[in-house]
């Protein structure tokens, strides 16, 4: 398939290239820093940031919530369906 775009340079507002769903983990990062998440069903995300800090988003509606995350936290999330982009 031809991509008219294989050879522009990728930022962070760019359209993602890659997907995998998330299962929260409190122990195990993500195998990517992520650009955005896609929220499936609306709760709490305990996420841990590149920065390195720990925060949890209360009552995150159904969408993106973008982001340069590196771990979706089991204690703490009641958000469901999430998939993790970059």
């Amino acid at each position: 398939m031809k991509d008219n775009f294989a050879n522009q340079v990728a930022s962070l507002t760019s359209p993602f290239y890659h997907a995998d769903p998330v299962v929260p983990n409190d122990g195990i990062d993500l195998p990517y820093v992520t650009r955005s998440l896609y929220v499936g069903v609306a709760g709490d995300i305990r996420i841990t940031t590149a920065g390195g800090t720990i925060v949890t988003f209360r009552n995150h509606p159904v969408g993106y919530m973008p982001g340069r995350i590196t771990r979706v936290h089991a204690t703490g999330t009641t958000a469901a369906d999430i998939v993790a982009v970059w």
